[in-house]
């Protein structure tokens, strides 16, 4: 049995291309797709449960009593409504848009506390100052506490540094240092708190359970009690909006799916630039193929004065038969004494319509509209005359012998 036996030969072996390269074009997607749980995903997004992930960290606080959420909206509105018991975590942030900045800075005026990472995670905080000397290997490193705060009283912290701080701010402390270099800061800035770390490494999937690095991310981010936490992801290009929801795996199919079904709408309408199906033939009607054929051919010919002599002509010999008397020559205005004699009660417009017939008959230039208003005027008179009686009894019968004779003569 035939697959899709009812289909055309042709729609057929199109349907099945169609599907075999949408089947293809899905297994290309599939492969190329990036793999948000891939081991070799550096960012420290607390969906993550890989290497570098910080799911751990984030369920870790959760578990442990920390009213902590995720926050996937833009971060200014996070700013708007900020204060005291805000505190905010930035794992290496990807962005360092000047929205962004602004908004962090407003968070720390309004007495809110910041941890940031990595180089970027510095470039966002107010008054930061990261760099990057030439010396650093970002090789995992034991650092070295050097402040006097009880941050740096956390523990052994390993960490794999990604930048390191300008020194120079004396309201800047250096908590922790690797090779010289400092790699955990912490300051005051307005009414609120900002404290940065070199790198992500404490708070990742892979090495939160290492030394102490657990203790730094609680020292880092202050007590539980009476503070509202949030990890951020915005910044991770996690934005919750109205139109963020038409993205990833959707916006990607949207980019492919659109051009492929424009190429199939191309290569269908060129194939089908034709009718599908013959069209319908329109019923013959002999006299109307007829009259519009005539028609066409006066219209082309610009012959509306032969039309006309045709009327006329007609008109004359039925009249005439009417009559009773033998068709033939005749100018207008005897032809309209005979009908006059004959039927006295005719059109009072007899003798003129009669006139202005027989000379636009010689006219070359005749108007199509007033030809079609003088045949008119003829087929009235045609018919008034027919419905008319004759005078005399005598009259009637050789009118109807002579008609009879004429027309089988004709």
């Amino acid at each position: 049995m035939t697959f899709l036996a009812s289909l055309d030969p042709k729609d057929r072996r199109f349907l099945l291309w169609s599907v075999g390269i949408a089947m293809g074009l899905a297994v290309i997607l599939g492969l190329l797709m990036p793999r948000e749980n891939d081991d070799d995903n550096p960012v420290p997004s607390s969906y993550l449960a890989t290497r570098h992930g910080a799911r751990a960290a984030y369920e870790t606080l959760l578990r442990s009593g920390y009213q902590i959420q995720r926050w996937e909206r833009p971060i200014s509105d996070l700013a708007a409504t900020a204060g005291p018991d805000t505190v905010v975590i930035f794992a290496d942030p990807a962005s360092r848009d000047a929205e962004a900045m602004k908004a962090v800075r407003q968070i720390v005026e309004r007495g809110g506390r910041v941890l940031a990472t990595g180089p970027l995670g510095g470039f966002i905080l107010p008054g930061g100052m990261p760099e990057t000397p030439k010396d650093v290997t970002f090789a995992a490193c034991q650092l070295e506490p050097e402040g006097l705060d009880p941050l740096a009283g956390s523990g052994a912290v390993w960490m794999v540094p990604g930048s390191t701080w300008r020194v120079g701010n004396p309201n800047h402390r250096i908590e922790y240092s690797c090779g010289g270099h400092p790699a955990v800061v912490e300051y005051d800035w307005g009414k609120g708190h900002v404290v940065w770390w070199a790198g992500a490494t404490p708070l990742e999937n892979g090495s939160l359970a290492r030394a102490d690095n657990l203790n730094l991310l609680l020292n880092s981010i202050g007590p539980a009690q009476g503070h509202q936490f949030y990890w951020d992801e915005s910044l991770h290009g996690v934005v919750r909006s109205a139109w963020s929801y038409a993205g990833g795996t959707a916006l990607n199919l949207l980019r492919i799916g659109l051009p492929v079904l424009g190429l199939l709408i191309v290569f269908s309408f060129s194939r089908r630039r034709g009718p599908v199906r013959d069209l319908a033939q329109p019923v013959r009607t002999r006299p109307i193929e007829f009259l519009e054929a005539l028609g066409s051919l006066y219209q082309s010919a610009g012959a509306a004065a032969t039309a006309l002599t045709v009327a006329w002509e007609r008109f004359r010999r039925r009249t005439l038969r009417l009559c009773g008397m033998k068709p033939g020559l005749m100018a207008a205005g005897e032809l309209s004494a005979a009908i006059r004699r004959r039927f006295p009660a005719a059109s009072p417009h007899l003798e003129e319509t009669l006139a202005a017939c027989e000379e636009a008959t010689w006219s070359e230039t005749l108007d199509p509209r007033q030809a079609l208003k003088l045949v008119q005027k003829l087929h009235d008179l045609e018919q008034d005359v027919a419905r008319m009686p004759v005078s005399g009894v005598q009259a009637v019968k050789s009118a109807g012998y002579d008609s009879r004779k004429q027309e089988r003569a004709s």
